[in-house]
């Protein structure tokens, strides 16, 4: 399924605009990014921003705490921090 990035939350979560199975955010699949407060926040999140407005393609896989686990994929490429 295809959906529109509102965000970057964290560097591992994205919320759309469009909700997916009843959330908009989107935890990525198999990637654990650094917390906020922890070294190398800034940077995994400023990486996943650039998806801002960005058409992606999700294939959810579960979900955790509320969220949508998915493999996102940005032109045919898998997203990863």
């Amino acid at each position: 399924m295809k959906r529109k990035i509102k965000r970057a939350v964290d560097g591992d979560t994205l919320e759309t605009y469009t909700k997916v199975n009843g959330t908009n955010f989107i935890r990525l699949a198999n990637v654990n990014a650094p917390e906020k407060g922890e070294l190398g926040f800034m940077s995994a999140k400023n990486k996943l921003s650039a998806l801002k407005d960005k058409v992606v393609t999700l294939v959810p896989k579960g979900r955790s705490y509320g969220r949508v686990v998915a493999d996102v994929r940005y032109k045919g490429r898998k997203v990863v921090k």
